[in-house]
């Protein structure tokens, strides 16, 4: 029936045999897996469709110019990744080509990835560099002002290397007055990072110190890549004790420099910026005491000067002086109000003396003296008219010296009289 059906379609048999697809699937695929060439290979490309999916899997595609090829990196080899892959980044795959036969298409199952031209590392400190500084961890309005005079200062490094020895020798020679507490960490490694962490945020809690001072000595940035760690970069950018990074040489860069409040080109630099110099402070000391004997002895000569003066006033001399002239100054402004008061007088006397003799010019009895008389009746009332009395009234008649009673025994108008 094969050999027939063969013949019908112009195919010869493989022996007489026909494949199904898995069995097609799976004997390219060992062909592919039986290939040296194939097991580890290198290949060059750009990286497109990239996907991480949650069973942490990552898929992706290697591209050129002329050509793709589908690849997937499984999670165990993705967790060994420096870096975050990203589409269009130029990389160096390692792994090995061979088919997954559900889909019959091959690929290349990925062990390693490295960014093509660039270290890894180096493209990891830069995508997390990045990050950071878009979230602000960078920005100068964070970085804490470091104290003047420090009484304790922790530091955060590897009690075994060099770089914690010539610290502590230069801020003893330095600054002798403040206390060095030392919290022992690794600095290199998968451990160190967490140490490095735990180390800052123990400090922070117990106030271990006024300054914090963390770093190691130099090294390859594989040494330092600790210090390129993000939960490392977070913990000193939570800190609320400022911190001062001191990692490698001045060269060197890391992710904690850029947090820090302070960075430090190396951990013997942070040892001299974190406390002021003694023998520079004596020197100002002693400075300030010159300036203060100089300006109090100023002032003395001054206040001496002064008092010669006063020791010739005559105020000093004779004090009854100053009496004296006080007395005659009261004698003189007693006589000027005695003026005074003696000139107020004067015009209002004038005026009532005026007055006065107005009203005795006016006086009823001036006129009482001159011969005339006030007529009352017997109410006392002032008769002003012959009209007002009758016939047999009794009167009082007012002269200038005395009063006579008389009755009314006739009256008569002024026009009668004259008649």
């Amino acid at each position: 029936m094969a050999a027939l059906y063969s013949q019908e379609r112009g195919i010869s048999p493989i022996e007489g045999k026909i494949f199904s697809v898995s069995e097609v699937n799976q004997l390219i695929k060992g062909m592919l897996d039986e290939e040296p060439a194939l097991s580890e290979i290198l290949i060059r490309g750009e990286i497109s469709n990239y996907k991480l999916y949650p069973s942490g899997h990552h898929y992706f595609t290697l591209k050129d110019a002329e050509g793709a090829l589908r690849c997937v990196m499984f999670r165990g080899q993705a967790a060994r990744l420096r870096f975050r892959p990203e589409n269009g980044m130029k990389v160096i795959a390692a792994g090995r080509i061979s088919v997954f036969p559900r889909d019959g298409v091959y690929q290349l199952y990925c062990s390693a990835l490295s960014a093509d031209g660039v270290g890894d590392l180096h493209v990891a400190f830069e995508q997390l560099k990045e990050k950071l500084f878009q979230e602000g961890l960078f920005d100068r309005t964070h970085k804490k002002p470091l104290p003047l005079f420090p009484r304790r200062i922790a530091i955060i490094t590897s009690s075994a290397g060099a770089a914690v020895h010539d610290m502590i020798r230069i801020i003893r020679r330095r600054y002798p007055l403040t206390k060095v507490i030392l919290l022992p960490v690794r600095v290199q490694g998968a451990e160190a990072p967490p140490e490095i962490v735990g180390a800052i945020r123990y400090a922070n809690r117990y106030e271990v110190g006024d300054v914090i001072i963390t770093g190691r000595g130099g090294g390859s940035i594989e040494d330092l890549w600790a210090f390129n760690d993000e939960r490392v970069a977070r913990a000193i950018y939570a800190s609320h004790i400022p911190v001062i990074s001191a990692v490698g040489h001045e060269p060197d860069v890391t992710i904690a420099d850029f947090v820090a409040d302070v960075r430090a080109a190396t951990p013997s630099h942070a040892a001299e910026i974190v406390v002021p110099d003694g023998e520079e402070l004596l020197d100002k000391l002693r400075s300030a005491q010159l300036h203060l004997v100089r300006a109090e002895q100023k002032k003395l000569a001054l206040l001496g000067e002064r008092l010669r003066a006063l020791g010739g006033k005559r105020v000093l001399t004779n004090p009854m002086a100053f009496v004296e002239d006080k007395r005659m100054v009261l004698d003189y402004t007693q006589r000027a109000l005695s003026l005074a008061g003696a000139g107020l007088l004067t015009t209002p006397k004038r005026r009532l003396g005026a007055l006065a003799a107005s009203l005795d010019a006016m006086s009823p009895l001036k006129v009482l003296s001159r011969g005339y008389a006030m007529v009352a009746d017997g109410r006392g009332n002032v008769v002003r008219s012959v009209r007002e009395l009758s016939k047999g009234e009794m009167l009082s008649v007012t002269m200038g010296d005395g009063v006579a009673r008389c009755q009314v025994m006739d009256t008569a108008e002024e026009e009668l009289l004259n008649g």
